[in-house]
């Protein structure tokens, strides 16, 4: 799909990943509506790409609806493009010290992301199904935002690996239920990225976390995940997969 003069949605795009892919995007010709939590950096970030945004929680069904309506009255008719980048990573051992358990954590987690995504492909995909195919028979694209971690998550990371693993295994049967409306639906699992949580650690510690990264020997660059997510809107052979991003990393178990 030719990403110039389409419609797209960003969920988390008021930082981080979601940031960059908005910004890429809208560098690409894409009209790009914001849904972010924080209403009021969304509209920071949409005021930069000449955008638009709206505050949205994921979890709430009611609050996605309103915010890809308020995505199709801006542009008109339905967005053809959704990234999912709304997301959270709270750590948290399956039982930590004295004994505590962790379940709070864990649904929040899930909430959020696992939860969170589907609410936004549902609502967003329903809306595709109404606009007329593109020459080559596609209506639309959803890119969802895995993580490395579904593969091999850390101590301390059960809640969030469950989460992105769960995104990585409904790409498939959800690319394989939409084919017929010519709906793609794919998935990205990035790696280490120089995003807000990371820029909070200390030095050392980001540097520890670096000297596992084979090649390129750094983090990656949030435009890189946006660079990787226009590749697959403009690509209309890909579909149904998971793509890692990663610089060939694999996590250690702590």
């Amino acid at each position: 799909m030719d990403i110039e003069g389409h419609g797209a949605i960003v969920t988390g795009g008021a930082s981080g990943l979601g940031k960059a892919t908005a910004r890429h995007l809208a560098s690409l010709g894409a009209d790009v509506t914001i849904l972010d939590n924080s209403g009021e950096l969304a509209a920071q970030v949409a005021a930069e790409i000449n955008g638009h945004s709206r505050q949205c929680d994921v979890t709430r069904e009611e609050s996605v609806a309103e915010g890809v309506n308020s995505a199709i009255a801006r542009f008109g008719q339905a967005p053809r493009i959704v990234v999912n980048c709304a997301g959270i990573g709270i750590a948290a051992r399956i039982i930590g010290r004295e004994g505590k358990v962790s379940t709070k954590t864990f649904r929040q987690v899930l909430e959020v992301n696992l939860f969170g995504t589907y609410n936004v492909m549902t609502y967003a995909a329903q809306a595709m199904m109404s606009l007329n195919r593109l020459d080559n028979g596609e209506r639309g694209v959803i890119v969802n935002t895995a993580s490395v971690a579904y593969e091999d998550g850390q101590i301390g990371q059960s809640a969030y690996a469950a989460s992105k693993g769960a995104i990585a295994s409904m790409c498939l049967p959800a690319a394989r239920e939409f084919a017929k409306q010519g709906i793609r639906v794919l998935a990205i699992a990035p790696g280490l990225f120089e995003t807000p949580m990371m820029q909070g650690l200390p030095r050392e510690t980001v540097d520890g976390i670096v000297a596992n990264i084979p090649f390129p020997n750094r983090l990656g660059a949030p435009g890189e995940f946006g660079q990787l997510a226009a590749d697959i809107i403009s690509n209309p052979y890909l579909n149904g997969t998971v793509i890692r991003l990663d610089a060939s990393v694999r996590l250690p178990p702590r």
